[in-house]
């Protein structure tokens, strides 16, 4: 029997096509995260170099109480690229919510990750929603007239430039409404060495994540791009506060997708993600700039990550 054809995102396709036909040998982080890649990214958050996990797992595990006292207790609870949703169960046991709602772009991984959770927490509607969160989302009926908690940890706002942060920002509010409140982790400047080090581990597992990419272009748009030819590559750009990931071809390269030719130069690179990282200043105006009003934050002893409780108030149309 013939394998079933693969549903291809279209918008997947247009964003690879610019990135080759028009030649701006950039691609958002997104098509990071397929299923594999998002398996590989789990991977990734249990090495030691890799420190927001871990650090932003202690603060949720460490301020529980916090939690409880300032959000309250019967929200329901719409994580934002909930991937494995491993922080989750911390937050859920703090706040005691009505429902759980995870979004994300990956539907298999997001179905297996939510089955996994409603295990730990039977008692607790889950709707799962595959969707992707860089715009308005449409939530279950089942939540529409609950208070709500949006929770989008791990940083992840730090992977799109500023315009793009204050969009998802403004969308995360219509999604969730007015009077809603939101629970995000942002990770913090620090030395230079220790951004490298965890976005390029000695173990490789870094670089099988960039790499995969790759593979899931060939896969799923039909293309034969030599990906043995490739590496990948992190730098610090201090004027930007980001570190960013590259995939660099060693050596002249001709290949084809969807039967279009192309040609990459030896050090050609495509610009696959940024990882900005803030200031509390910095962090607390991209918030307010995206119509969220910081209410209160935590952080490690370090400052290496924090997290931050802003609220959806009403627009002012004057001073």
């Amino acid at each position: 029997m013939d394998m079933p054809t693969a549903i291809i995102d279209h918008t997947f396709r247009k964003d690879v096509s610019r990135c080759f036909d028009q030649r701006t040998y950039a691609l958002p982080a997104r098509w990071l995260y397929d299923r594999r890649g998002s398996e590989l990214f789990e991977d990734i958050t249990e090495l030691p170099e890799y420190y927001p996990t871990r650090t932003e797992t202690k603060l949720l595990q460490d301020h529980g109480s916090d939690f409880a006292a300032a959000i309250g207790k019967g929200r329901a609870v719409i994580e934002f690229g909930s991937g494995s949703s491993a922080k989750t169960p911390h937050l859920l046991h703090a706040v005691d919510p009505a429902a759980y709602v995870p979004i994300d772009i990956s539907g298999e991984f997001l179905e297996l990750s939510a089955a996994m959770l409603q295990g730990d927490f039977p008692d607790l509607p889950i709707h799962p929603v595959e969707a992707d969160f860089m715009k308005r989302v449409d939530l279950p009926d089942a939540v529409a007239d609950m208070p709500k908690l949006g929770f989008f940890p791990g940083s992840t706002i730090g992977n799109m430039i500023a315009r793009t942060s204050v969009d998802l920002l403004r969308f995360m509010r219509e999604t969730l409404g007015i009077g809603s409140q939101l629970l995000i982790g942002l990770d913090r400047v620090k030395d230079r060495q220790v951004l490298i080090d965890a976005y390029d581990d000695s173990a490789g597992v870094t670089a099988q994540f960039s790499l995969n990419l790759l593979d899931r272009i060939n896969r799923e748009l039909d293309g034969d791009i030599p990906v043995e030819m490739f590496r990948h590559v992190a730098v610090w750009n201090d004027d930007y506060a980001r570190i960013e990931i590259y995939l660099e071809v060693q050596e002249d390269v001709t290949f084809t997708i969807g039967g279009t030719m192309h040609s990459l130069v030896s050090g050609q690179r495509l610009h696959i993600e940024n990882s900005h990282k803030f200031g509390l200043r910095d962090a607390r105006l991209m918030l307010r700039a995206g119509g969220w009003t910081p209410l209160c934050d935590w952080s490690d002893e370090q400052d290496y990550f924090t997290l931050i409780l802003a609220e959806a108030h009403p627009y002012k149309h004057a001073p």
